[in-house]
């Protein structure tokens, strides 16, 4: 970083070529181009800069904006002005107002608040916690954060040692937080510990967070050792390796290929818009197999077991149902779910309950004929709390019914895009919380699927 910027009481000034470089900047805006790590003449460093600059030449007119941007010891506010004018963009920043970060720099405490984020990536984030900018001198396993990008979108906060979330009360006080955990919201195996700083204006009110995310060594799985390189179990290393690999590209190819088919960035062709929509949904059938083949090595992991709690199973049946809600209406399936006062108390593990549910209703979508029902009901069946999720569909023959919870068995259906791994996890997760899931049908008749779990009295005490 620079040393600090001067203060400036006119207008600097710069021209950014059409390649985005810099071709000409006043000293204070080179200053504050060097602070960001940008070269002189290189492509401009400060992400809310180049925002602006992005969309005066989009839409090619003169356009207005404050920016926030920082160095190592003070924060700047200024506004800067944009202004098109053939191939490249004229600016002018005005308005500055330079202050030191809140306390003395020779503050004890303050030079331990920045100790402590020296390691691992930064991160700075405004007063409605979007990212401004995240930078990392070393390569990482992931993509950073964009500029623009919410902060709940790309962190999910996980609670600390008793419950604690130092990230909540701190930023509500206005105070420095220390050790959050945290994971990566598309791949949890990516856990972090958060530390941050607040930033503060020149009348003292916070104007934001600079913060540092610790990336942390992925946990072991429980019954494995760390680093045996999965040589226990069937190439568990290698399987978490895999995910992690792809879930980021997936992601990546999803998300650009919806904004193209929404037609987002501007009109454009239909045929091209069913193409991005159908390159959008390959992406989200692969994503889908890759969390199939996470849950396939955790069920299948030595000593797998889940958590045992009070659970309500019509209310999981209502929000397995909100979940699927969409597939639903764009096959004009009608699903009909318990009352919303209706209550059956079980016991087991919330998410993995969940799961179940998703998936017996998701097939039950899927092989249903459109225009059709599904009934989902919950009932005590042989003494046990159970949820019944009966369909319209084609049925299963008596000899096939026990193959249907194969695993990779999809009756010869290749054409339904599924693993053949949903029923076998999901049976898998029933019995390991000591229920199960049985089906009855006949050929023609549809499908009813019974997934049971044990009642309050199995709660331990």
């Amino acid at each position: 970083m620079s040393s600090p910027l001067t203060s400036i009481a006119g207008v600097a000034r710069a021209v950014v070529g059409a390649d985005g470089r810099l071709l000409s900047a006043d000293a204070a805006l080179l200053d504050l181009q060097r602070a960001a790590g940008g070269d002189d003449d290189g492509p401009i460093a400060v992400p809310q800069l180049a925002a602006v600059v992005v969309l005066a030449r989009k839409l090619g007119i003169l356009l207005s904006r404050p920016v926030v941007a920082a160095t190592e010891d003070r924060d700047l506010r200024f506004w800067v002005r944009a202004r098109p004018e053939g191939d490249n963009v004229h600016l002018a920043a005005f308005d500055w107002v330079e202050t030191p970060l809140h306390g003395a720099a020779s503050d004890p405490d303050r030079e331990a608040d920045l100790a402590m984020l020296a390691e691992g990536w930064g991160w700075q984030v405004d007063t409605a916690l979007n990212f401004l900018s995240a930078w990392s001198d070393r390569p990482e396993a992931f993509e950073l954060p964009r500029a623009g990008q919410s902060f709940a979108q790309w962190f999910q906060l996980r609670e600390g040692e008793g419950g604690a979330m130092p990230i909540l009360s701190a930023m509500l006080a206005g105070h420095v937080f220390r050790d959050q955990p945290a994971v990566l919201r598309t791949d949890p195996a990516i856990r972090f510990r958060l530390s941050g700083v607040p930033i503060r204006d020149a009348l003292g009110r916070i104007a934001g967070y600079r913060g540092r995310a610790e990336t942390l060594a992925e946990q072991a799985e429980p019954g494995i050792a760390a680093g045996d390189g999965g040589e226990n179990y069937g190439g568990l290393e290698f399987g978490r390796h895999l995910d992690r690999s792809l879930r980021l590209p997936l992601g990546r190819i999803i998300a650009n290929a919806e904004t193209i088919s929404g037609k987002l960035e501007g009109p454009l062709r239909a045929d091209y818009a069913a193409y991005a929509a159908d390159i959008a949904q390959a992406g989200r059938h692969l994503m889908a197999l890759v969390d199939d083949l996470a849950d396939l090595r955790a069920v299948e992991r030595p000593g797998f077991s889940t958590a045992r709690e009070a659970l309500d199973l019509a209310d999981i049946a209502r929000r397995a149902t909100g979940l699927l809600a969409v597939r639903a209406a764009d096959r004009n399936i009608r699903i009909d779910v318990p009352a919303p006062d209706d209550s059956l108390m079980a016991v087991g593990e919330f998410r993995r309950a969940l799961q179940v549910m998703v998936n017996l209703i998701g097939n039950a979508v899927r092989y249903s004929p459109a225009g059709s029902s599904v009934w989902v009901r919950a009932d005590i069946l042989g003494g046990m709390p159970a949820l019944i999720v009966a369909d319209q569909g084609p049925g299963i023959p008596a000899e096939d019914q026990a193959r249907i919870f194969d695993k990779f068995e999809r009756l010869g259906r290749s054409e339904d895009g599924g693993s053949g791994l949903g029923l076998y996890i999901s049976r898998l997760l029933a019995r390991a919380m000591d229920g199960d899931i049985l089906v009855e049908s006949e050929r023609g008749q549809g499908a009813r699927f019974v997934f049971t779990l044990p009642g309050p009295a199995g709660l331990p005490h």
